[in-house]
């Protein structure tokens, strides 16, 4: 599963069980491959033996989200949802991304639209946009706990601009679920929890497409989304977030911290497609989130 903005995902985190030995620099390193792209966790406080199953459920976590979100395996169930135009029986986790993904679209007068995907494919492959347009539409998605379906033929979803802040936070949550409360996970959106190994809080820097660092600030006990529509340049000299509308996007950078690292994503993507009095009203309708760049 390849997503947009990530270039690696990294994780550190200082284990409340064994402070010593995160004093001492005992640590376990994992490198691999995480949701397409180059990995790297690191666990300060353990012994690569200790690690080991905490690694390999992580890989287990995510080899199992790519099932359920990934645009690039045929078995995918959103592949499955987006060739079919219909999914039965769909995972809890699709379902619960579907209903943030409805609410930051109520929240953001419709900018947010996973349903851009037939525009997406029609400008990465530089054809004509105007058949593509006439398959966008979040209100022909329908869902229940029985079924996903388009209702219009030729549609499909893309949740590029919030499952990778979903995937976030459920690592987090299962190295939560394994004993470590102070941990920072970055799969390019960040979350954080807790203090580091040396009681400071964590500290994250915010950088433009270009890698200048324009902000940092410091999390505890949230997570931080950035957004650039030029992060990716797509045929045509047009960044990859898509207005569904087809105009251009309003800002060059946005970034968003909120309690949720899918929050956070999905508001950071649909706030560079809006003015800064919508942006605001948007992320007002989400309890905790705030924007912290925004150009």
């Amino acid at each position: 599963m390849t997503l947009t903005r990530r270039r690696f995902l990294s994780i550190s985190a200082a284990a409340l069980a064994a402070p010593s030995a995160a004093v001492a620099g005992q640590n376990a390193r994992w490198n691999g491959v995480a949701l397409g792209a180059p990995a790297t966790m690191i666990l300060a406080g353990v012994t690569s033996l200790e690690a080991r199953p905490i690694f390999a459920a992580l890989e287990a976590e995510l080899r199992r989200l790519e099932r359920i979100f990934s645009l690039y395996r045929d078995d995918s169930a959103l592949v499955r949802l987006n060739t079919d135009g219909r999914l039965d029986a769909p995972p809890p986790e699709l379902l619960e991304v579907l209903a943030l993904a409805g609410a930051i679209h109520d929240a953001t007068g419709g900018a947010f639209d996973p349903s851009v995907q037939p525009l997406w494919q029609a400008r990465a492959a530089g054809r004509e946009e105007t058949a593509a347009q006439s398959r966008v539409g979040w209100q022909s998605v329908r869902f229940d706990a029985g079924t996903v379906r388009f209702d219009r033929p030729g549609m499909a979803l893309t949740l590029n601009g919030i499952a990778q802040g979903y995937v976030s936070d459920r690592i987090a949550d299962l190295l939560k679920s394994r004993g470590f409360g102070d941990v920072l996970v970055d799969i390019g959106e960040v979350v954080a929890r807790g203090r580091r190994a040396d009681g400071a809080a964590w500290r994250a820097g915010i950088a433009d497409p270009d890698r200048r660092l324009v902000e940092r600030v410091t999390l505890r006990d949230r997570a931080l989304a950035t957004s650039a529509p030029m992060g990716t340049v797509m045929p045509g000299g047009r960044g990859h977030i898509i207005d569904p509308s087809g105009r251009a996007p309003r800002h060059a950078l946005v970034s968003v911290s909120a309690r949720r690292a899918s929050v956070a994503d999905g508001l950071s993507t649909a706030l560079c497609l809006l003015d800064e009095g919508a942006a605001r009203r948007a992320v007002a309708r989400f309890a905790g989130a705030r924007i912290e760049v925004f150009t």
